[in-house]
């Protein structure tokens, strides 16, 4: 396994958990990767920290020239995470994409067992179980996976990958760029690999996502609602009643979720 892999990493405020992130990138056991962050026009101390690990600045010749793993690039306007993850995309050298927010952690060998799975399995797209931690670290006792396959009908009714989770083999799937919404983008490009590749689930918990205050999941059904609404109707332009029977599905397999794959460890 020598392929490189690109991680895909926004950023905004998360002064607070970005290193602990970067480091767990760091602690792989595979080691052929490259880290692209972009920071959203981050208010806090990211900036400050950002700049202990990469001296580059933004000309992406000059980092892989300099043979830098991390490259930081800085949006000139906050533009959201849509905005942030395409920018990522573009700039992304490796065969294989994958995809850690800048609070979230990774097991250290997370890359080098998902990698082994796909090329073992002949797997184009893939994703693993994690678990939950609270904002200082502390595991908070809940497993989340999701099917072992997963096509295309299967995708549209929910949003199963955890989006640290997730790789894909950018050769077989094509450079991915997604519409600018300002929820559930991950979701956005999972609706488009689908097409191009089933999903596979390596049934290990290797990452752990990190339960903030104000983060989606736990914003109301309402908002939920509006959110997914707008996916299905702005990013796949589908039309109003197609949208919001899809958005109906996608709530009841919400619930299907928690009873069939959320679990305690």
């Amino acid at each position: 396994m020598s392929e490189l892999v690109s991680i895909i990493m926004p950023s905004y405020n998360t002064g607070r958990f970005i290193a602990e992130s970067i480091h767990s990138v760091m602690a792989q056991t595979y080691t052929n990767w490259e880290l692209i962050i972009v920071d959203d026009c981050s208010t806090d101390n990211t900036k400050e920290i950002l700049s202990l690990y990469c001296h580059c600045e933004e000309r992406s010749d000059e980092a892989i020239h300099n043979g830098c793993k991390i490259r930081v690039l800085q949006n000139a306007t906050n533009s959201g995470a849509a905005v942030s993850r395409n920018r990522a995309l573009r700039e992304a050298r490796g065969k294989y994409i994958a995809f850690l927010d800048s609070d979230d952690l990774w097991a250290p060998d997370k890359l080098e067992k998902q990698i082994r799975f796909m090329e073992e399995n002949g797997y184009d797209f893939t994703y693993t179980k994690y678990n939950e931690i609270d904002e200082n670290g502390s595991a908070l006792g809940v497993v989340v996976g999701g099917p072992a396959h997963i096509g295309k009908t299967g995708m549209f009714n929910y949003c199963w990958p955890g989006c640290l989770t997730v790789m894909y083999n950018r050769e077989a799937v094509g450079d991915i760029q997604i519409a600018d919404i300002k929820k559930n983008n991950d979701y956005a490009m999972w609706l488009k690999i689908i097409r191009k590749a089933k999903c596979h689930l390596l049934p290990e918990v290797l990452a752990s996502y990190r339960k903030r205050t104000g983060s989606i999941s736990n914003h109301s059904y309402t908002a939920l609602i509006k959110w997914h609404y707008k996916l299905y109707r702005e990013a796949e332009g589908m039309n109003p009643i197609s949208s919001l029977w899809i958005t109906v599905r996608n709530l009841f397999f919400g619930v299907m979720k928690k009873f069939l794959y959320v679990g305690r460890s």
